[in-house]
């Protein structure tokens, strides 16, 4: 491992790739603590980390996967999350509007155009998200009281200072991302999300280090040495089975026609397509607990104005932990895996691509056989794929009630943030590996070709 590290700056080109990236997720982390003037950063802060729920877990799920940092209202509060949204949304346009379908086809040029609309949407949708959050400061008392006033609450030179600030701070995420993809190692906007989860980690083992206590008698709220092993042996074993998962792969044998020409024979080769068990990565995850975050907001706004003990109970059943919410959050988490399945995954279209490179699977027809086949198997692997995202969302649920820590600890056992962290990982060393090997360098596994996917 150390020997390739070294080699990795040993290649100039490669090294030039991976400092510019340092260096613009450098420039991400010092605007991710600059605040936005005009907003009483320490009584904010004490409001969104004060106990669960509300606006603590709204705060904390949208920083998890977005790279913001709403807890201090800095310039880039928002994160990258308005260019997900936008990518997200088009992204669902050209299955459904044939224009942006003709567009897709249309190859480069095509792309390069949703690409375009994409950043005017973000644009947009950062604009709406900076007035709401705005709004939402300015209701709550978090906005000093000689910025407040006017139609949304705010002076009109203090909006719109506010809402630039916000609105451009997403826009240079956006560009650094497109910055890093462009002239340094790739996949930009996963690394700026990345950056924002592992800055993360710090907080978390510093928590227990200083509640860390050798005697197997230590009170409640701190760590003894069995719960330190517990919380280690779990956090290797489902870093093992994240990466198992993200790597598996279900591989349908594929056999290619064989075609003469003249006195040669060609083709008849044969090789496999692969299909990954988890189709959707973490967007299922992302989605459900984005949805399970607004009944719990939405019962406790109801329950502040009419308290009874329905209410109530609507109240707790809805926070993190809850019965009820755990059961709603892998029915969620199921009927997204298979949504995004379904939107992203084109048998047909695979079917005739197959047919029209000369390919076939053995055993089944060209055309609508091959899609039928294609559309069942990716059905049965979604349902373990979706299983398996179940089951990681709520371990740090379960652990953080079982074992009494908080969630900031037992995050890291699960969840959107450890999928992000593995999935992003395993993409930043399979290029670097792959470069390593096309200089003729041994990779990460010392081997002579690059990391590949486990088969299932």
């Amino acid at each position: 491992m150390l020997s390739t590290l070294l080699n990795i700056f040993k290649i100039p080109e490669l090294r030039n790739k991976i400092l510019f990236t340092f260096g613009m997720l450098a420039a991400y982390r010092i605007g991710f603590v600059v605040p936005v003037p005009g907003v009483d950063q320490a009584k904010m802060g004490g409001a969104s980390s004060g106990g669960g729920g509300g606006l603590g877990d709204l705060i904390n799920t949208f920083e998890l996967f977005t790279g913001g940092n709403l807890s201090q209202s800095t310039i880039f509060g928002l994160g990258i999350m308005p260019y997900i949204s936008a990518s997200i949304i088009f992204q669902l346009l050209v299955t459904v509007v044939p224009a942006f379908e003709k567009l897709q086809q249309e190859g480069e040029a095509g792309r390069k155009k949703i690409q375009e609309y994409t950043r005017y949407a973000t644009v947009g949708l950062c604009f709406i998200n900076a007035v709401i959050w705005m709004r939402y400061l300015t209701s709550q008392g978090f906005i000093y009281p000689e910025y407040v006033g006017g139609f949304f609450g705010m002076t009109f030179s203090y909006g719109v200072m506010a809402l630039l600030l916000l609105t451009t701070g997403t826009v240079f995420l956006m560009w650094l991302g497109e910055q890093i993809d462009e002239y340094g190692i790739g996949n930009g906007i996963s690394l700026i999300i990345l950056a924002g989860i592992v800055a993360r980690m710090p907080n978390a083992g510093i928590y227990v280090f200083q509640n860390f206590s050798w005697r197997s008698t230590a009170a409640e709220n701190q760590i003894d040495t069995t719960k330190l092993l517990l919380l280690v042996t779990m956090f290797i074993g489902i870093v093992a089975g994240a990466i198992l998962i993200t790597q598996g792969q279900r591989r349908i044998p594929i056999q290619q026609a064989k075609q003469t020409r003249g006195r040669r024979v060609y083709g008849g080769q044969r090789h496999y397509l692969p299909l990954r068990v988890n189709h959707g990565g973490v967007m299922p995850i992302i989605f459900a607990s984005s949805m399970l975050i607004f009944p719990g907001l939405i019962l406790g706004a109801v329950y502040s104005y009419w308290p009874n003990s329905f209410w109530d109970f609507l109240r707790n059943a809805f926070q993190g932990g809850g019965y009820l919410y755990i059961v709603l959050e892998v029915l969620a988490i199921y009927f997204f895996a298979y949504f995004w399945t379904t939107v992203s995954f084109r048998p047909k279209e695979m079917a005739n691509n197959l047919r029209d490179y000369g390919s076939f699977i053995p055993g089944l027809r060209p055309g609508k056989r091959t899609a039928d086949y294609l559309e069942k198997v990716m059905v049965r692997i979604t349902y373990v794929g979706a299983g398996f995202l179940a089951l990681i969302a709520i371990i740090p649920t379960l652990v953080a009630s079982w074992l009494s820590i908080p969630f900031m600890v037992s995050a890291f056992l699960g969840g959107t943030g450890l999928l992000i962290v593995v999935s992003v990982a395993l993409d930043l060393v399979q290029r670097v590996e792959a470069s390593l090997i096309m200089r003729n360098y041994p990779g990460f596994l010392g081997g002579d070709g690059p990391i590949r996917g486990a088969r299932s």
